[in-house]
């Protein structure tokens, strides 16, 4: 496989590009001038600092480190290309994510402006770049309003329960791509295990490819792909480009490989398929990119969730990917490599990534080491045409950037009604999320779709219910007794929410246990939070995980639990990491418990 040590898009990579993280001179715009006084042509000097670029200036490793300002951020700095080494070329900056509204210049143009913190944009800048220094510039504007997507990002002046520090402007990597004039822009891979296929789509992007009076290509274009497995050739095809698009399905059998023709992707044995994409003309190749897949199904079957066909029990830990000092961005691919290694020591198959989306390279390191990801997308806190559009807009653009990625098994566009505060009796709120279900099915009809994970369900895949019940023994009680009240709604499950809307009800859905334990375990003073009572040793909170995640595993309808939580955050102290990301209890002792099988002898650990 294809691998370039930090490279920020691992499904579609080039042998050459720009990195462009590293320092750049920064500003803060507190009082909102900067636009009015044309700082895109020069931060002005008595404004002027450093910054860490991609750290946001809240953290400390961005060298900034202040937390409260206006939200409008200045950042500049020289790209080190210019008119004459692009000749016959096209030069694009990539931002992985910028905190809410960017603003993109080159010497002082406007060259481009995305809306959206949490997903990739690019800006072609080919036609600006001069022949001189030339100088790029980014105004972010962030703000603590409640519309757009924020997650974890408090809205009022300081961090409480559950909500921590904003992250504002650049804190994702910045970074570019010389390429050809014809190049290939964007792939599509679907894995279809039974057909042993997968059906591959691209994009090429080219201004001169149709002509205006003919709309037809003036050269043709071809592109071809190569399938291999561990360096062994599997097979190799090729494809007309026609209007800048192609599309393949290319057979994968092969006996070199396995006797059983393909090697299939699962936690247990995460085969990846290396792909090697190129364009070519007459003249020979245009563009050549590397990617991979994992051939695996997934599929919802009279209440069980199946993974290659075969029932798959999943023990989640709930991840909110925060860093000490470094806040949402990992400092590098070792921190999220660390904290991965630790999720699979303890006995866990898979993450329920929360109200984040994550670094691409973390998705790439689930795919290479069979780590199972539920992805979800950060609320916001508001029900207005506002809010729907912001929302909108930028799930749909994280489903497409990631859709590659085996080991993203779920989307789950919402948490908790959070945004949709009042979606067990309003239709229009649960409109929103029945119709943001069937926009995601439309761009990947393979995975399932939580409609709101927790409670309140509408149109949904899966029935997913949030319980930090403190007893094990009350836990079990109840479930056991009243589960399906519960799917009727005669009994709320938690003690204060439904696991349906209003005019929704249960239809076989796999049941799971999304969110459990939060178990504060600290021996500070200091005011903290956690759910339940707080426990001050190790062996306290060991008997009460066992106790609780026991009764889970006991109880034959769930089809697996997702442990609240990875780690300690500020003032969150119910990680099973603390916040330097190290152990706080036994690691030995939590996967213990985890493969502990139920007392009726059911198998429900297969990946293991």
């Amino acid at each position: 496989m294809k691998h370039i040590e930090n490279y920020p898009r691992p499904q579609l990579v080039r042998d050459s590009w720009i990195e462009l993280n590293g320092e750049w001179d920064f500003a803060f715009d507190n009082e909102t001038i900067g636009e009015k006084s044309h700082w895109e042509m020069g931060i002005p000097l008595t404004e002027k600092r450093k910054i860490l670029v991609p750290f946001s200036p809240e953290t400390k490793e961005s060298g900034v480190h202040i937390q409260n300002h206006s939200g409008y951020l200045w950042y500049q700095r020289m790209l080190p290309v210019n008119k004459k080494e692009l000749e016959g070329k096209r030069f694009i900056l990539h931002f992985e994510g910028v905190d809410y509204l960017s603003k993109v210049y080159i010497n002082g143009k406007q060259v481009g402006q995305h809306c959206g913190g949490y997903s990739r944009f690019s800006v072609d800048v080919t036609e600006y770049i001069e022949d001189k220094e030339n100088v790029l510039t980014v105004l972010a504007i962030d703000s603590s309003n409640m519309e757009q997507p924020r997650g974890k990002q408090r809205w009022e002046q300081y961090s409480y329960a559950c909500w921590y520090v904003q992250t504002s402007g650049i804190w994702k990597s910045v970074w570019g791509e010389v390429v050809n004039q014809r190049y290939i822009k964007d792939v599509k891979i679907t894995p279809q295990l039974y057909e042993h296929t997968v059906e591959i789509e691209g994009l090429v992007e080219d201004a001169c490819l149709l002509s205006v009076e003919t709309k037809q290509s003036k050269c043709p274009l071809f592109a071809n792909v190569k399938v291999k497995y561990q360096n062994i050739d599997v097979t190799e095809v090729q494809a007309i480009v026609q209007e800048g698009r192609f599309k393949l399905k290319v057979y994968l059998d092969n006996p070199a490989i396995d006797p059983f023709l393909v090697k299939r992707w699962s936690p247990q044995e995460p085969n990846l398929y290396d792909l090697e994409i190129k364009i070519k003309e007459e003249d020979g190749v245009l563009d050549s990119v590397f990617s991979y897949f994992g051939l695996r199904e997934i599929r919802i079957e009279e209440g069980k969730f199946l993974l290659n066909g075969c029932p798959l029990y999943q023990r989640l830990i709930l991840d909110q990917g925060y860093w000490k000092d470094t806040g949402l961005t990992p400092k590098d691919e070792e921190a999220l490599l660390h904290d991965l290694q630790k999720i699979k020591e303890m006995g866990f198959n898979g993450v329920r990534k929360h109200q984040k989306i994550e670094d691409e390279r973390f998705l790439y390191l689930c795919d290479t080491m069979g780590i199972l990801v539920w992805s979800e997308f950060p609320s916001n806190y508001r029900f207005n045409q506002e809010s729907i559009m912001a929302f909108t807009k930028e799930w749909m653009e994280a489903v497409k950037q990631n859709y590659n990625h085996p080991s993203i098994i779920a989307w789950t566009p919402f948490n908790e009604s959070w945004g949709v505060f009042e979606i067990e009796i309003e239709k229009a709120e649960q409109y929103l999320t029945e119709g943001i279900y069937y926009l995601t099915k439309s761009l990947d009809p393979y995975r399932p779709v939580i409609s709101n994970d927790g409670w309140e369900h509408t149109k949904t895949d899966l029935l997913t219910l949030h319980d930090y019940t403190e007893k094990g023994e009350d836990f079990f009680n109840r479930y056991s007794t009243f589960m399906e009240q519960m799917k009727t709604t005669e009994e709320y499950h938690c003690g204060f929410k439904s696991a349906f809307s209003n005019g929704y009800q249960y239809d076989k859905q796999p049941i799971l246990l999304t969110e459990y334990g939060g178990i504060a375990f600290s021996t500070k003073e200091k005011e903290q939070w956690g759910y339940g009572n707080t426990v001050e040793t190790e062996e306290a909170f060991l008997e009460r995980y066992e106790s609780i995640t026991k009764a889970i595993i006991e109880l034959p309808f769930f089809q697996g639990f997702c442990y609240t939580q990875l780690t300690d955050v500020e003032q969150e102290v119910n990680g099973l990491l603390d916040e330097n990301h190290e152990y706080k209890v036994s690691p030995e002792a939590i996967r213990k418990i985890n493969l502990t099988g139920p007392s009726d002898g059911r198998l429900i650990h297969l990946f293991d």
